[in-house]
């Protein structure tokens, strides 16, 4: 059982990471809005035999599903279309090291709307140290116009409705019981049901369908919208939320190699740089800092 979870965990790693270089690619013959039309739909037809293949039933009740559609707002069509926007304009992997910051943006809200969560100096420590890592990131100093900084202010868009949504889900959702395939599959659904409606305004205009395109969209749809939300549930219920979390750490580095040897995609000093201090604001707003120091102080008797 270990061992189907540690391959599920790299799965999940390689997934995600690998959904920047898919959408960049999808870019090439489709708007951005047509991409996410693709992964909205190619994912709820994976939930679809998923749940099929379980025998999974599906909610009834009116408040759930009106819940789970501000989930997927939050976290599937806006952030979506606004990452797939700024992909025109910058890389895929400077695109996977933002959404290392999500988070961040996560405990930011969570301090906000959860009475159980409280913003103490650990995180907010984190959350200082997760904002410079940011600031480099983008490379004030860099940043030429707002054709730089618009599509950066996109991606962290993107993040900031991902920490909302996860902490509305937890106040709104998590306490229903809902099984999370059950979850997923709501609220991919009604995203896709969401893009499907808006697809004169939304998904029009030329597409150039060649075969690499399809293929990403297949798999951005099916594999890194679809199958991902199952993975990432056995990982969350074998190894508990915190280590679950650890993901977050390897998919950047997976979407910024991938873009380097696929795409040819430049890398700037302070990028990689920037995301490893986001990466200790995660660290230090956990505790798991503090528990380091604390761990290899020298002991007295």
């Amino acid at each position: 059982m270990a061992g189907r979870v540690g391959v599920q965990f790299c799965l999940l790693a390689l997934a995600w990471g690998a959904s920047f270089l898919f959408i960049k690619i999808g870019l090439e013959g489709l708007s951005p809005a047509q991409v996410v039309w693709s992964r909205m739909v190619f994912g709820a037809l994976a939930l679809v035999l998923v749940m099929l293949v379980r025998r999974a039933a599906v909610p009834r009740e009116p408040a759930l599903w009106g819940h789970l559609a501000v989930v997927s707002v939050l976290l599937c069509v806006v952030p979506f279309l606004l990452f797939s926007w700024a992909e025109q304009h910058i890389s895929s992997g400077l695109a996977s090291i933002y959404n290392g910051t999500t988070p961040l943006t996560t405990m930011a809200f969570a301090a906000a709307v959860l009475p159980t969560e409280k913003n103490t100096r650990d995180r907010g420590a984190g959350l200082v140290l997760g904002f410079l890592g940011v600031l480099l990131v983008i490379g004030p100093w860099s940043v030429s116009g707002h054709g730089d900084l618009l599509p950066q202010v996109a991606c962290l868009g993107a993040t900031t409705c991902y920490g909302l949504a996860f902490a509305y889900l937890r106040r709104f959702v998590s306490p229903r019981g809902v099984p999370a395939p059950t979850v997923a599959f709501v609220q991919v659904t009604v995203g896709a049901v969401l893009m499907l409606l808006a697809t004169p305004f939304l998904a029009g205009g030329e597409i150039d369908l060649t075969w690499p395109v399809a293929l990403s969209m297949l798999a951005l749809g099916a594999v890194c919208t679809g199958l991902a939300y199952i993975w990432n549930t056995n990982i969350v219920g074998a190894w508990g939320a915190p280590n679950a979390a650890a993901v977050t750490y390897v998919t950047p580095i997976v979407g910024v190699v991938l873009g380097i040897v696929v795409l040819g995609e430049p890398l700037a000093w302070h990028q990689p740089a920037g995301a490893a201090l986001v990466i200790v604001g995660i660290l230090a707003a956990h505790g798991r800092l503090r528990v380091a120091r604390s761990s290899t102080a020298p002991r007295h008797r």
